[in-house]
């Protein structure tokens, strides 16, 4: 259906052109994921199996990562030369090279084991990439009707604590999130499209001024991107994306985010809301870890995805039950796109409450031990 309305030149006349950039980002994505397995097979960079939160039992392959960056960036960097080279560009080139930041920060980690604040550093310095290049949040919308300007000093300040809460929370969601074969990168995908879904619904309906493509571009080049590394994640996977693939998409989805809270407040709010899986499964790991008394940064089966495997699913089943969800997220957000931006944040409180009673009463805040989660049933 998204590529249908993207197709269709009379309703959306840059379409045809943007959906070269799924394709470019899907194929380099694909070769790119199969010469990074070969490379971390060749010089040893695997992931070992434990017996405590790991569910492979060989060794796999990781550098995922470097394929989803290398098929993202060439679907970028095709945009940006035959398609928008206009003003644009700088900042899709911007966000790119951020991305390359994240992902060089996760092949780090991927190989050394870095220390945690050094992540925080590199994600630190891609929020600064974003406010550099000009992303920030629409204030006019929210400060114009009091009839008050921000001095720049301090809507820079603003614009850089959003930057970091959007980089911060997006990349660590998605970190946590790439815990079973196939989940982080099905899931992205379901989100990307929903991205996309929404940045087509905006430009048609003259939200955005005409040929402001950006979040579209970046939407189709996440989602090619992820489709070409998906055949050599799933179970059994042949190659982990590891937390260079993790962090770089994570960046890529806060920019899109940032781009939609230049928009206005009711759109940043659907583009939290189709994120609202990642965000989901950190919120209860982190409440979690804290009712119970257990350290907030040590690895544990309590994910949502592990809890579901604990208590029967199937790998599979847990990655469609998952996808599924974050396709309810995703279609959330596109209904409150629809309405005016005081019912979207009514919607966001309903579902916030509704699935923090879903939680509590499926027991997904209980824990045993240090590690596991409480089984159904007792």
């Amino acid at each position: 259906m998204i590529l249908g309305a993207i197709s269709d030149s009379e309703k959306f006349p840059l379409g045809p052109k943007l959906s070269v950039v799924l394709f470019i980002s899907f194929l380099c994505s694909l070769a790119g994921t199969w010469v990074s397995r070969r490379i971390a097979l060749r010089f040893g960079i695997v992931d070992k199996p434990d017996d405590q939160v790991k569910t492979h039992t060989e060794p796999v392959a990781y550098l995922g990562g470097l394929g989803i960056f290398f098929g993202c960036a060439i679907g970028i960097i095709a945009a940006v030369i035959y398609l928008y080279p206009g003003s644009g560009a700088k900042w899709l080139l911007g966000i790119l090279g951020g991305g390359a930041i994240m992902c060089f920060v996760g092949v780090l980690d991927d190989i050394v084991e870095i220390k945690p604040w050094h992540k925080v550093l590199g994600q630190s310095v891609g929020a600064v990439v974003l406010v550099v290049i000009g992303i920030r949040p629409a204030f006019e919308s929210l400060t114009v009707p009091f009839d008050y300007q921000m001095p720049p000093a301090v809507e820079t300040i603003i614009s850089f604590a959003a930057a970091m809460v959007f980089v911060l929370g997006a990349t660590n969601s998605l970190n946590l999130l790439d815990g079973i074969d196939g989940l982080c990168a099905s899931v992205t995908a379901v989100i990307a499209a929903g991205m996309l879904g929404l940045g087509i619904l905006a430009e048609t309906r003259g939200i955005l001024e005409f040929g402001e493509p950006l979040k579209m571009i970046i939407a189709l080049g996440v989602l090619g991107s992820v489709c070409g590394f998906w055949p050599f994640n799933v179970k059994p996977a042949k190659i982990f994306m590891g937390d260079a693939g993790s962090l770089f998409l994570g960046f890529m989805m806060a920019a899109v985010m940032m781009l939609f809270a230049q928009v206005g407040p009711k759109w940043c709010l659907c583009s939290i809301m189709m994120f609202g899986l990642p965000i989901l499964d950190t919120a209860v790991s982190f409440a979690r870890r804290r009712l119970n008394k257990r350290p907030l940064f040590v690895p544990d089966r309590g994910h949502i995805y592990d809890q579901m495997m604990d208590r029967g699913m199937s790998l599979n089943r847990a990655v469609k039950t998952c996808c599924i969800l974050a396709g309810v997220y995703v279609l959330i957000g596109l209904v409150m796109s629809r309405i005016r931006t005081i019912h979207a944040l009514i919607v966001c409180v309903i579902v916030f409450v509704i699935t923090s009673i879903v939680v509590w009463k499926k027991g997904f805040l209980k824990m045993e031990g240090l590690r596991g989660a409480v089984q159904e049933g007792q």
